[in-house]
């Protein structure tokens, strides 16, 4: 249960979800605890030293995080994150050079759908989906529709990559959706490859997370 030592408070997006992370600290006793998405993953009750940094896990990926405390004046307090070793604006405004995100509803089913580009990773609701379908093996149609890949909606895990003519793409499907990530060269090196995901045929706006 959440105390009035709430100290701090931050969404960070990664490619398996946006996770909400909270910060404790108790000025008088020391005391720091930690919460990623409501459940507590560190607490120290007594710490003689009030500042300093603690570092733990964020996501499925292990996401390296930072909390870092910093006294500013009298017994006042600074609280910072850092993400992977950097500031947490520095770590979104480079995620956003390194990943595509969209978000759509289908059948009633809000999904966000994370391509990293680097790897070429596409993450549905939290789960890779290329590691999904190396571990899973559905024998039904109605496996599927209870898998928590996608809550209601039944997840294709089979990824297929190809060449075409101007440049790659990646299909795979989302329910009785046939999606499908395109990656084409923009013609300038400053805007580099531009990717696009097609569902049914028809583009989806990239959002800005």
């Amino acid at each position: 249960m959440m105390s009035n030592d709430l100290a701090g408070v931050w969404e960070v997006a990664l490619s398996d979800g946006v996770h909400r992370i909270e910060f404790e600290h108790g000025t008088t006793t020391g005391k720091r605890v930690i919460y990623v998405d409501g459940k507590e993953i560190l607490r120290r009750d007594w710490m003689f030293k009030l500042v300093g940094k603690e570092t733990f896990s964020v996501g499925k990926s292990d996401t390296k995080a930072t909390i870092n405390i910093d006294a500013v004046s009298g017994f006042a307090y600074e609280y910072t994150l850092e993400i992977n070793g950097k500031s947490l604006k520095k770590y979104m405004e480079n995620r956003s050079k390194v990943t595509s995100t969209w978000v759509l509803n289908l059948d009633g089913i809000d999904c966000r759908v994370v391509l990293e580009k680097d790897t070429m990773d596409i993450w549905c609701n939290g789960q890779n989906i290329e590691t999904a379908a190396s571990n899973t093996r559905f024998s039904s149609r109605a496996e599927l529709n209870d898998c928590s890949l996608c809550p209601h909606l039944y997840l294709d895990l089979h990824l297929q990559g190809e060449f075409v003519d101007d440049g790659t793409e990646t299909h795979f499907t989302l329910g009785d959706h046939n999606c499908c990530v395109k990656a084409v060269s923009s013609g300038k090196r400053r805007d580099g490859i531009i990717h696009t995901l097609l569902v049914d045929g028809t583009e989806i706006a990239e959002c800005t997370e």
